[in-house]
Formats: C-alpha cells, sequence, structure tokens
C-alpha cells in the first residue's frame, strides 16, 4: 500500500509539474505509464544512453520540468488491483516486484513507524533497548494529559445509527430508501444501544417533549412500551435558539452565490483612498442578492442600480415583504445608528472554548449584563462552515449580546459584516485585535492589526460602513512589553468610527501572565474620551473592580475570573465576598449540565460535547481555593492587583 501511495502521488506530481499539466488526457497517461512500467518508465531509464554522457551508466539523468518516479516504487496494474480487491486491508502480494533489481531496498525509517493501537511501537529502539541486567526500559512518558485515556464513546453506537427520519418521526419515507446506511429497525437499534445514564430526561421535563426520542441516552424517561416518544400534556414549546444558519444561506454560501453590493462599494472606495459615504444603491433597499436561489422575485433578491451615477430603469413599485419604511429607504448615517449604551455593566469576556452559551447563561443567572459569542473566524462562515456560525448563537435570557469576528484582510471582515448584518440578531459586533495565538497573528490577525494600520483602518471603516449596529474593537496594550501601541491606536479608532474600545492590560508576549497595567489603561482613558473605554485584566473581586473603576473607564470585562467564580458578577454588584458552599458549587455544574444537554442535544453526541466543555470549565473552576470566609483566594494568582 506505501508503494502504491507512493506511486500515485509521484504520478500526480508529475502530472501537475510536467508537459501534460494542459492535457486533460495526460493523468491518465502518467498512470498508467507509472503503474504498468510503460514508456515514462523506459524513458527514464534510456535517457543516460541518449545524453551520451560517460557517467555512471545506473544514473538517470532527470528530464527538465518532470519529476520522475523511483524505480523500487513502480507497482503492475495485477498489483493495483489486488489492492482494490483487498479494499486496503492487505498489502499486495509483492512490493519489490519492480524495485531495485538487486534487491537492495531500504527499510521504512524509524521516525516514519506509526503508532499501534494498544499504545505500542514498532521502533527497533524499543524492542533493543534493554538494559545490562536483561531487564527493558521502561517506555518513554507522553507528553501532555489524558494521552491514554480511552475513548468513552461506544464504537458499536455508531455502526447502528438510526435514520434521522425516524428520529424525527417524519411521516413520509427515507429520502434515500435502499440506499440509506443508517439503521430503520428500531427494535434492532434499542438492542445494541447502551444503557440511560439517568431515569430523567431534562429536556423532556423542561418541556414535555424531548426531541431525540429513542436516541436520547435518558430515553428510559419518555419511551413507551412499544418504543414511542411519549409527550406532555400542556406541552411547552423550547425557547428559539436565534442566530441559527438557514440550509438554503449554507448552499448559498459554499456555491458563492451571495453578492456583497454594499461591501464591494465601501472596499472600492477605500482603495481610492476616500472615506466610504453613501451610495446611489442607497435610495432602494439594499439586501443581500442570491443567483439562481429560490424566490428571485422576493424581497431577498431585488436588484439595485449597479454603478456609481447611474440612472434606474423605469420599472413599476417595488416589491416588498411588508410596510416600507424610511428606514429600508434611506441609509442610516454614522450619527443615526443605535447608540451602544453599556457605560458601568459588567461585561463577559469572548472566551475561546469555554465562553459556550450554557457557561454565558451561568454568567447571566449571577448577574452578567453584556455577553459576546466566542471569536469567530470570519472565512470560516463565509464559507458557511456550520461548527463556525454555532457560535453565534444567542440564547433569550441574553438581552445584550454581540458577536466577535477575526480577520486580516478587510474584503472578507467588510463581506462577513455584510452577511451577518442582514442575517443575525446582535447588539453589536466587535473585531478581535487581542489575540495572541501564533495561528491567528503569522496570518496577520489579532494583535497583528496593531502593527499593520492601513488595514487595520480599512477594516474598521469598511465594516463601520455596512453594519446598522455599532462596531467595537478589543485590543491588548501591544505586541512587545514595555513597547505600548496602544494609545496611539484609540484616536485613530475614534475617528474611524469605533463605537467602544476594550483594553486588555498585557502586551501579546505576556500573553495571560504577569499582571495587567492598569496605570497604562488610566492613560489610554484619555486617549480615548470621549470614546467610551473598558478595562479588561485581573478582575477577580469586587475591590478588584472598584480600583479598576477609579482608573476613569466605562465599565469592566471579565474573563478569567468569570472562569474561576462565575458568581464574580453577583459579588461586585451586592459588594461583598460570597463564601459559597460546595453544595452551591455542584448546583453551578448541574445547571451547566443541564444548559448544555438542551443546547448540544441529549444523544451520544450531546452528552459527550456537554462533558467535554465541562471538563474545560472545571480546569479553571478547581483553581479558586474557599481559604475561609472573605479571604478567598485564587490558585495561581500572581499576586495582588495593584
Amino acid at each position: 500500500m506505501a508503494a502504491l501511495g507512493a506511486t500515485q502521488a509521484c504520478a500526480f506530481h508529475q502530472y501537475d509539474r510536467g508537459r501534460h499539466t494542459r492535457d486533460p488526457e495526460g493523468l491518465a497517461a502518467t498512470l498508467q505509464s507509472g503503474c504498468e512500467g510503460g514508456p515514462m518508465a523506459e524513458g527514464a531509464v534510456e535517457a543516460p544512453a541518449e545524453s551520451g554522457g560517460g557517467g555512471d551508466p545506473g544514473a538517470i539523468e532527470p528530464e527538465r520540468g518532470v519529476a520522475s518516479i523511483k524505480l523500487q516504487y513502480l507497482t503492475t496494474k495485477e498489483h493495483f488491483h489486488e489492492f482494490l480487491e483487498a479494499k486496503g486491508q492487505e498489502k499486495p502480494s509483492q512490493e519489490t516486484e519492480a524495485g531495485d533489481p538487486a534487491g537492495n531496498d531500504l527499510d521504512e525509517p524509524e521516525a516514519k513507524r506509526i503508532r499501534l493501537e494498544d499504545g505500542q511501537t514498532e521502533d527497533r529502539q524499543t524492542e533493543e533497548a534493554v538494559e545490562p541486567g536483561g531487564q527493558p526500559q521502561a517506555q518513554k512518558r507522553a507528553r501532555g494529559q489524558n494521552k491514554c485515556r480511552p475513548h468513552v464513546k461506544p464504537t458499536h453506537y455508531d455502526k447502528n445509527r438510526l435514520c434521522p427520519s425516524l428520529v424525527q418521526e417524519s411521516a413520509a419515507k427515507c429520502f434515500y430508501g435502499d440506499r440509506c446506511r443508517f439503521l430503520h429497525d428500531v427494535g434492532r437499534y434499542l438492542e445494541t444501544k447502551p444503557a440511560d445514564l439517568g431515569p430523567h430526561c431534562v429536556l423532556f421535563e423542561t418541556f414535555g417533549r424531548c426531541p431525540y426520542g429513542v436516541t436520547c441516552r435518558f430515553a428510559g424517561a419518555h419511551l413507551g412500551p412499544e418504543g414511542q416518544n411519549l409527550v406532555k400534556e400542556g406541552l411547552v414549546q423550547a425557547p428559539p435558539i436565534r442566530n441559527g444558519l438557514d440550509k438554503v444561506l449554507q448552499q448559498q454560501l459554499r456555491k458563492r452565490k451571495i453578492h456583497f453590493k454594499r461591501a464591494e462599494q465601501a472596499l472600492r472606495q477605500l482603495s481610492k483612498g476616500q472615506l466610504p459615504g453613501p451610495t446611489p444603491e442607497a435610495t432602494v433597499p439594499e439586501v443581500l442578492e442570491a443567483e439562481g436561489a429560490p424566490g428571485q422575485d422576493s424581497c431577498d433578491a431585488q436588484q439595485a442600480p449597479q454603478g456609481p451615477g447611474t440612472v434606474p430603469p423605469p420599472r413599476g413599485p417595488l416589491r416588498t415583504c411588508g410596510p416600507l419604511t424610511d428606514e429600508d429607504v434611506v441609509r442610516l448615517q454614522p450619527c443615526e445608528k443605535k447608540r451602544l449604551d453599556i457605560s458601568g455593566k459588567l461585561y463577559l469576556a469572548p472566551l475561546t472554548t469555554c465562553g459556550n452559551l450554557p457557561f454565558r447563561r451561568v454568567c447571566k443567572r449571577f448577574g452578567a449584563d453584556v455577553t459576546c459569542g466566542e471569536m469567530a473566524v470570519c472565512i470560516n462562515l463565509l464559507q458557511g462552515q456550520t461548527s463556525e456560525w454555532a457560535l453565534l448563537k444567542r440564547h433569550p435570557c441574553e438581552d445584550v449580546f454581540g458577536v466577535q469576528l477575526e480577520g486580516a484582510f478587510p474584503d472578507t471582515m467588510t463581506k462577513c459584516a455584510e452577511l451577518l448584518n442582514r442575517t443575525i440578531e446582535v447588539d453589536f459586533v466587535d473585531i478581535n485585535v487581542g489575540c495572541p495565538i501564533d495561528l491567528v497573528y503569522k496570518k496577520g490577525g489579532g494583535c497583528a492589526l496593531m502593527n499593520r494600520s492601513a488595514k487595520f483602518q480599512q477594516i474598521v471603516r469598511g465594516m463601520n460602513q455596512v453594519l446598522d449596529v455599532p462596531l467595537t474593537v478589543k485590543l491588548r496594550t501591544g505586541i512587545h512589553e514595555r513597547m505600548n501601541l496602544a494609545h496611539r491606536l484609540l484616536p485613530e479608532l475614534r475617528d474611524w468610527g469605533a463605537a467602544l474600545v476594550t483594553l486588555h492590560g498585557r502586551s501579546r508576549e505576556q500573553r495571560y501572565t504577569k499582571l495587567a497595567d492598569w496605570r497604562y489603561i488610566e492613560q489610554c482613558v484619555t486617549a480615548a474620551s470621549p470614546m467610551p473605554l473598558f478595562g479588561n485584566g485581573d478582575i477577580l473581586s469586587y475591590e478588584d473592580a472598584n480600583r479598576a473603576m477609579q482608573t476613569g473607564v466605562a465599565g469592566i470585562m471579565i474573563a478569567r475570573g468569570a472562569l474561576l467564580k462565575p458568581w464574580l458578577f453577583t459579588e461586585i454588584k451586592e459588594q461583598r465576598h460570597w463564601d459559597i458552599s460546595s453544595s452551591e458549587r455542584l448546583d453551578i455544574l448541574r445547571d451547566f449540565a443541564h444548559y448544555g444537554l438542551e443546547h448540544w442535544g441529549s444523544d451520544t453526541q450531546g452528552v459527550e460535547k456537554t462533558r467535554r466543555f465541562l471538563l474545560e470549565w472545571l480546569s479553571f473552576l478547581c483553581r479558586w481555593d474557599r481559604g475561609g470566609g472573605a479571604g478567598c483566594r485564587v490558585l495561581g494568582r500572581p499576586g495582588p492587583t495593584p
């Protein structure tokens, strides 16, 4: 199999870089010649003779622009068909038939030996690593945590997954019929299904009906004697989760059938050095136009004049979906946008991985005023990735909610802002200019935007032009320690159109270590005025919050403090230390588990996701130490807040 894979890879490489690049039949010829040892192999062998050189007769002179295949990696057509019949489980009978005639094929390099399922390796060094006394040396411990943790998800459960048409109790038959790869026998499914995790189903007790039916891991609470899904009388509908991804929109995004007229117009003006302003397209309702999408005559597919200065042709009255208002006809000026008035409120930071919807619900219960979704990559949103759009979901209890976008280029960020402006309900959109990780920084996003002022300006101005909600920015003090940049950017952000800025009092080099520099944040408050500035960093008690407010910030953002003790919001509002008991902490975890099952589902996949994110949060929650009364402390804290 290794020889076959190398043959195909080299053949593809030769087809791509050689003379068959534009020949549609060249790939087949290349593969055939490589697999059968045909003209390509013969030409490679005869090349030295044609050159007339007196060098090594066994050497092969490569043809310019062609990557030849090594002889030991050539195979035959018969071996290829044997491999296909074996379905990749067995190697061809003879891998070295067309290899080195002398039989001097080299062994597989030690670094490429794979790890076996039982944790052992084929490495010769492990076999030969024997102490002088005859006892084998202990294997080196794998780095990281949970390397040998067994996969608790039952494998046989995936093999017999029930068809979604039966789970959703659809009256119609399965669309795929006999070609469906899922199971359609409920009785057989129940025989192989693992035991229930508990006698009570959260979804059934809360809403009167569990949408997961027999696949629920608590199905015994709502299944009848024949396996039917029971429904309580007086059904309570589950609260709608807003900002979901519609299937039609997802298909249009994947096929690139969405047009971004406002974003393209703003980008053209920015490329010419002009400030984005009202466009001629603002005379009609601006919507996202989809080519070939269903319902072209609806309000979502109305066309606007194409170029600046063009006169729209005479036509009948404009078709709309509902009453036509002035806001639909005339674009709002920047001064007419909705104001973001959150001064003095407690702002829960957009926490990657841990800042999911169930955790935000827990923080809202303890007094968080403003919430924000996890950092979403704009490229993934424009591609219609379901996992990325899930970060934008909003629970009804989140009265003031925003989303955070990450990107490095004005075109993608502006188009993503226009897309979200028309498809989701948010109170503000935040730009991530504070992410310190290398994966984001080396691509020009996150903290790297602080050193790319031209791109940064185009991103802020372009997004502010296409958004109907306020635009905010979250940034750090700078890239390097003792080389602060935020005080220079804040006046510019105010002029570019940012409604609010949140400053994390650490540089990128500091990451999340050392203390936040609140003295510098106090200096930045003056530089940002009259634009409101929120401060972030080392808020772990209500005394820390009081000292932070004395610097003149408009409000405080709480990040790791909420992960360590989500009841911190209550402590700040009530100005007291909460000596929370173990039973109260257990209730918090129980609420999170219930919220997680509601959000991710009560089937096997939903239970696994709830467990994963609960363990992620517990890695922070375990750092809080009671310490006795008002002397509570956080383990691993670098020191007192200045």
